[in-house]
């Protein structure tokens, strides 16, 4: 068993889907702050089967929420403080989303003026589907 030390201030991102800890790692910035960040894939779980865990020392205002609820809504958000959970965030799908994804059009905007922020609107929650808010181009 392997055995990952208390946390006594900070967040755990937990019910992550097994195998997306480093794209989420990747996308929040965790390499660039200067704090103490432990992931653990691969975790047993009884609700998913395998699971992955990020724990992360500091203020949740450190990750942009929006960018974990577009990569897995389902992934649950425990603050701690003093070693114990105080709160816990359910995350859902953002409504608008830039710079996390990138329009494939060729003849979008965003393709010739390099520095235009590339943002997505959700369009149908259902099926979670995004379009590129300058030519409307589907990201799903």
């Amino acid at each position: 068993m392997l055995n990952v030390g208390q946390l006594n201030n900070g967040f755990v991102l937990d019910h992550i889907e097994a195998g997306k800890s480093m794209m989420i790692y990747t996308h929040l910035g965790l390499d660039k702050l200067d704090c103490q960040v432990a992931i653990i894939k691969n975790a047993k779980s009884n609700k998913m089967g395998k699971k992955d865990i990020i724990k992360i020392e500091g203020a949740l205002d450190l990750v942009d929420l929006d960018v974990l609820g577009f990569i897995d809504h389902n992934i649950t958000v425990n603050l701690i403080k003093d070693g114990i959970i105080v709160e816990k965030k359910t995350l859902s799908l953002p409504s608008s989303i830039t710079n996390i994804i990138k329009c494939r059009n060729p003849r979008c905007i965003t393709s010739i003026e390099q520095e235009l922020d590339h943002v997505f609107y959700l369009t149908d929650e259902e099926k979670q589907i995004y379009r590129c808010k300058y030519c409307e181009e589907k990201y799903s």
